[in-house]
This record gives C-alpha cells, sequence and structure tokens, in this order.
C-alpha cells in the first residue's frame, strides 16, 4: 500500500477530529461577540433608566435646552443632535466628493506607479491622531475662517461648527476613498469591457456601469463614514466648543452627543446623580439613532441591488 493510499485511510483522516474543534471554536467566538455587544447595551441601558426615572423621556428628547449644571438643570437633547448633525454634514460635504473622485482616479485612472504612490499617501492621513488634527483646526482653520469672515463682513465665533467639520471632513476623507476605491477595483472588468464593446466612453462608463454597480459598497463607506464623524470628540471640543447652542449656523459655536457624554463623565463623579447619569442616556439615544439610520441604509442598498439586478 503506497503512502497516498495509507492518508486516505480513516486512520489518516484528521479532518473528523480538526473540524469539530474549528467549528466550536468559531462558534465560541460568535457567541462571545454577541454577549459582548449585548452586554454593553444592558449595561448602558440599566444606567438610563435610572436617569429616566428622574427625568421625564419626552422632556429629555424634545427639550431645548441643555443645562445640567446650572441650579435649575435642564437636559434637552435638541441642541446636541442638532450640532452632532450639523459638523456631520459639513464633513460630508468635504469628504464625499473628495473620496469618491480620488477613488474613481485611482481605480480607474491612475497608473500604476502614481497609484502605488498617491493611494499610501491618502491613507497616511488616516494614521493622524484626532488631537493632532483638533491642534490644527483650533489653531490654522479656525483663525484662517474668521479672518475671511471678517473680510466680507462676517461674524464667526472663535469655535465654529464650519471649522470642526472641514477638518472632520479631512479625517474621513480616506475612510471614503479606500473602501470606495477597493469596490470599485471589485466591479468586474467585463463589465466595462461590455460598455466600450457598445461604444462608450471611459468617463461614460465609469458614470453609467462602474458607479451603479459599486453603489451598495459607496453606501457601506459613507454609513462608516458618519458612524466615525458622530463618534469623533477631539476635534469638536477644540474646534466647535463646549456651548450647547441650538442653531443651524455653521459659523456658531456648537456642541456634539459624544463631547458632552465626556464632559459628564470627565472627573471623580457619582453614578447616583441625574447629570452624570445622563451620559448613559445620551450613548442609549446615540446607539439607537445610529442603528435606525444603518437600517435605513441596508435597505436602500438592498432595494437597489434588486433594482440594478
Amino acid at each position: 500500500m503506497t503512502t497516498t493510499s495509507l492518508n486516505l485511510t480513516k486512520k489518516y483522516r484528521l479532518r473528523h477530529y480538526t473540524e469539530p474543534v474549528v467549528f466550536s471554536l468559531m462558534l465560541g467566538a460568535s457567541f462571545f461577540a454577541v454577549l459582548t455587544t449585548l452586554g454593553i447595551v444592558l449595561s448602558v441601558a440599566s444606567e438610563s433608566y435610572r436617569f429616566f426615572s428622574a427625568v421625564p423621556l419626552q422632556s429629555f428628547l424634545f427639550g431645548t435646552e441643555w443645562a445640567p449644571s446650572s441650579p435649575i438643570p435642564s437636559f434637552g437633547f435638541v441642541p446636541l443632535i442638532v450640532g452632532t448633525l450639523l459638523i456631520t454634514i459639513i464633513a460630508l460635504a468635504v469628504a464625499a466628493p473628495i473620496g469618491i473622485l480620488s477613488a474613481v482616479y485611482m481605480a480607474e485612472y491612475a497608473t500604476p506607479r502614481a497609484r502605488a504612490f498617491a493611494k499610501p499617501l491618502l491613507e497616511l492621513l488616516a494614521g493622524i491622531p484626532t488631537v493632532v488634527l483638533g491642534f490644527f483646526a483650533a489653531l490654522t482653520v479656525a483663525p484662517f475662517i474668521r479672518a475671511m469672515g471678517a473680510q466680507v463682513g462676517l461674524t464667526i465665533a472663535s469655535e465654529s461648527a464650519l471649522a470642526a467639520g472641514l477638518v472632520m471632513g479631512m479625517m474621513i476623507v480616506p475612510l471614503i476613498s479606500s473602501l470606495s476605491d477597493d469596490v470599485i477595483n471589485a466591479v468586474p472588468q467585463a463589465m466595462r469591457d461590455g460598455s466600450y464593446a457598445m461604444g462608450a466612453t471611459q468617463s461614460e462608463t465609469i458614470r453609467k456601469v462602474v458607479l451603479p454597480a459599486a453603489f451598495p459598497g459607496i453606501v457601506s463607506a459613507f454609513i462608516l463614514a458618519i458612524s466615525r464623524a458622530i463618534g469623533e470628540t477631539m476635534i469638536v471640543v477644540m474646534a466647535a466648543g463646549l456651548a450647547p447652542n441650538l442653531s443651524i449656523n455653521p459659523l456658531a459655536a456648537v456642541t456634539t452627543v459624544t463631547v458632552q457624554i465626556n464632559a459628564m463623565l470627565v472627573g471623580d463623579q457619582e453614578f447616583d446623580s441625574a447629570k452624570t447619569l445622563s451620559a448613559f442616556a445620551l450613548g442609549l439615544t446615540l446607539f439607537v439613532l445610529t442603528l435606525i439610520l444603518n437600517v435605513i441604509a441596508l435597505r436602500v442598498v438592498r432595494q437597489y441591488k434588486e433594482h440594478y439586478a
């Protein structure tokens, strides 16, 4: 009997022993991930329940004033979510066109040599610490915006949503660009060749074939970028400030949900006051809003896939 035939006998079929072990490890890892997520949600929800036992839910969700340290504290969520959305929209307005156009260039137009140089250089921006970007926003971007505004007669706050949004957009450009580049490169070359065979130009092929085919992945990149922007703290603290102003003016000072969570939990805090417990309520509300946003985006992607198919 040859060595090959010996390896095929039942004695040497190690997969009967290794596969159950590997399956158990994967099942345990998945179960641990689910338990971790469930534990985080339950811990935040339990502390949020204590907060809502002292503060009515509707006054929290629809209140227009956030002043937890005042003699008569108020916990209105509206100024915080408005500031969060305002800065996020500004960041996306900066990052979306730059990220998509750079991804299209690297995937469709750049030579291999240019791509090998440009892609790592762009992704290097993702490795810059956010505190450094916060310094850049506070020392360079914000004064520049104030100077430009003064020249046209605009009054701009020393800390503004515009300054924070611009720098935050710079921060998420590599995320959108890198993920979109990978998705565009994953579009089969046969689709491009078919478009060229029908007489389409390269730009028409990109607009009408490549980008529609890559649209679900691009949407996923946008979702990750939005989540990254919503969760950012240091840039907002240094560039937009801590003032919970209810304003949609990008030239005014605003604050975000994550900044206030950080502010509520800084220092020695006793977890029996509404002020401290409000951080958990903010975290739970932000978690629910992000979950709703992801569900809506996934439904849009699913419908688009069915339409495109």
